[in-house]
């Protein structure tokens, strides 16, 4: 796929005009660009809707981010298809592009009302893998710079209750990314996998499951059927099971740590979707190493007793060296914390 990037560049030479939607030559270059608008990417709105040659897509349960919007959309090179797989995300091509925008609205409960962007996160595919880059908006939501070395942006927003929050919302440096996104010892997509695109979106054309509309759309080749297709519940649907609605829950917002494969599978705790119900799980399991992290309880999971886990106890705290997930948070997600305390508190 490296002819991609020399292909694009030649015409480019000879005088051709610019292939239309995003630059490719440009994504798959070796050092980033300055401003995310370099990389002629189809964003409007502050990075909230695209045109032409960026797919929007959602997640069935995403990662929690200090209650930000989140918008999503993939980007391919002409005539590239990303590889179906059933379990970790899709196989995507060089050139492929993954593009999240966080904003916040200042009421979460008119979640289209007086947004503003704050940052569009970049995770590109080159030759040697992928690169995450962060872009942090202008005032003006015109456009974004890079931003290596992360930052720090003040945001004041009414919460789902109606209370007002002052978040410290953090972008994250680039070894902050390759942390969380680190599998395997190299950088991967966390988000799109079969059983998190497994479900309906409102496309401009209708609404439609994901997999078939990438499928049709000329984006993804091998995939089965969706009843064929793995499926993670929505964490937030009250008509799904509590225990399928937790484990979607812990797999989008911890698993991408407490995994065999990943930074911290020196635990011992794994809570991907795939973990087998038991100790790995955190069913009475004992920490590895015990500190002020554990509240001074015993084990990860009580079944039946929430207020004795110390995954609850980590989960509901927002002190530095104690909560959990350690980065991408700075306040308590109350609404993921009520879901698995009643999940713990309904074990039998």
């Amino acid at each position: 796929m490296r002819r991609l990037a020399a292909g694009l560049a030649a015409l480019l030479c000879l005088g051709a005009a610019p292939v239309p939607g995003p630059d490719y030559t440009r994504l798959v270059a070796d050092s980033p660009a300055p401003k995310l608008s370099d990389y002629r990417l189809p964003l409007k709105d502050g990075g909230r809707a695209a045109g032409p040659g960026l797919t929007p897509y959602a997640l069935n349960t995403p990662l929690f981010s200090d209650y930000a919007e989140k918008y999503r959309f993939v980007g391919l090179p002409p005539g590239a298809k990303a590889t179906y797989r059933a379990e970790g995300s899709f196989d995507f091509p060089v050139g492929a592009v993954l593009v999240k925008t966080f904003a916040y609205p200042a009421d979460l409960r008119r979640p289209d009302e007086r947004v503003r962007s704050l940052e569009t996160r970049l995770l590109i595919r080159k030759a040697d893998g992928w690169v995450a880059q962060a872009y942090v908006w202008n005032p003006e939501q015109t456009d974004a710079v890079l931003k290596r070395a992360g930052a720090r942006i003040p945001v004041e927003v009414i919460d789902p209750q109606g209370r007002t929050r002052s978040i410290d919302y953090a972008v994250p440096n680039q070894n902050q990314c390759k942390e969380c996104h680190q599998l395997d010892k190299a950088i991967s997509p966390l988000g799109p996998k079969a059983r998190n695109l497994n479900g309906d979106f409102t496309y401009a054309s209708g609404r439609r499951n994901q997999i078939v509309h990438w499928t049709t759309a000329g984006l993804l080749s091998g995939a089965p059927a969706p009843a064929r297709t793995p499926r993670i519940a929505r964490w937030d649907d009250p008509a799904e099971p509590v225990a399928a609605r937790a484990r979607a829950y812990l797999d989008a917002n911890c698993a991408h740590c407490h995994h065999p494969n990943a930074i911290a599978s020196n635990s011992g705790l794994f809570l991907q979707w795939e973990q087998p119900e038991g100790p790995a799980l955190g069913f009475g399991k004992r920490p590895v190493a015990a500190g002020r992290g554990s509240g001074g309880l015993e084990v990860a999971i009580a079944p039946g007793k929430p207020d004795a886990s110390i995954l609850v106890h980590r989960m509901a705290s927002d002190e530095p060296g104690v909560m959990m997930p350690e980065l991408g948070r700075s306040v308590t997600h109350e609404e993921g914390l009520a879901l698995v305390r009643q999940w713990i508190a309904e074990m039998r």
